[in-house]
């Protein structure tokens, strides 16, 4: 008897264990002002102190990107800032003076506070996987804020395969020659270096992955940074490209978690797991993302212990 009653002891732990082993991700099927707020709340990580709301503001010619009409309650919510940082590429987002023409366009800095953060220079943040990369290149203005709100557009990418909060985190966050850094998986900085000096490309994705990490260890080691992906307009392409395909895949909603590693990778089950359907299917952008291997980017920051793929799903939908 008291063998049975250690054995179920031991199997209740073994469960316990498990569950908290277990991120939890957030999902609203909605896809509104309202239930951006409302998520953001579900999350019980209230934002405060100077709050940075990191977004793409999109390249010129797109439309894709999150529009200011959509993000603008949660905005005000937290009495956030816009932030972004220059390109590496040629367009209308590699100069400081394009990029805030493009801002303009889009409409973010008639509504928002708006932070081009490596406007004025950069700093290094230290990072803790230094496979490829030493450290991760940021906007000098980074250290004026609290708090991030990591808000981004889940879709795919001509390079990563997709782009979700580990993206957004890293290349987004990074300037101009931190973008370089990371793409060259530590080669150069000079933007006019990038397309000579590309890596393999599973080592660019894990130093997407070590950049990540850098930034969610800056934000007192990812106890004040949380992570939203909208899961609609969902290209093949990223909002950095100024011409992108349509989207083939219906919008899903809005996820999010405390565990960036957990939220990508819920999205991604998503998209793998999609009924296919005439007019509603996943098959495009599954095939990039497994061309690119951009699976791998969630798969290392787990590895070097930035999350957890385990995840439960959370419906906050009546």
């Amino acid at each position: 008897m008291k063998e049975l009653r250690f054995m179920v002891a031991v199997l209740v732990l073994m469960m316990t264990a498990t569950a908290f082993g277990q991120s939890k991700v957030y999902m609203t099927k909605e896809i509104t002002p309202e239930s951006l707020v409302k998520i953001y709340k579900a999350l019980g990580r209230e934002a405060n102190g100077r709050v940075a709301v990191k977004i793409s503001t999109g390249e010129a010619g797109g439309n894709n990107y999150l529009k200011p009409t959509l993000i603008r309650q949660l905005v005000e919510e937290v009495n956030g800032t816009i932030v972004e940082c220059n390109t590496a590429y040629p367009g209308k987002r590699n100069t400081v003076e394009a990029h805030w023409q493009t801002i303009h366009e889009h409409g973010f800095d008639s509504i928002f506070a708006v932070d081009l953060m490596d406007e004025f220079g950069t700093i290094r943040i230290p990072v803790k996987d230094k496979k490829h990369i030493k450290y991760d290149i940021v906007g000098s203005h980074l250290p004026n804020y609290d708090f991030m709100i990591n808000l981004a557009h889940f879709k795919g990418h001509a390079m990563g395969g997709f782009g979700g909060v580990l993206k957004n985190a890293s290349i987004g966050v990074a300037s101009s020659a931190g973008k370089t850094y990371i793409h060259t998986a530590g080669k150069v900085t000079e933007p006019n270096q990038l397309f000579q000096n590309l890596p393999e490309q599973d080592f660019f994705l894990e130093s997407m992955a070590a950049a990540a990490q850098g930034v969610h260890e800056y934000f007192a080691g990812g106890q004040r940074i949380i992570y939203i992906n909208v899961m609609n307009n969902m290209s093949i392409d990223c909002d950095c490209d100024s011409h992108p395909a349509a989207p083939q895949l219906k919008d899903m909603g809005i996820l999010a978690s405390t565990d960036p590693v957990a939220l990508d990778q819920a999205c991604l089950d998503l998209v793998f797991n999609h009924t296919n359907q005439e007019g509603d299917t996943a098959k495009p952008l599954t095939e990039r993302i497994k061309k690119l291997h951009g699976t791998h980017t969630v798969d290392y920051a787990e590895q070097i212990g930035l999350g957890s793929k385990k995840y439960e799903l959370i419906s906050i939908d009546k």
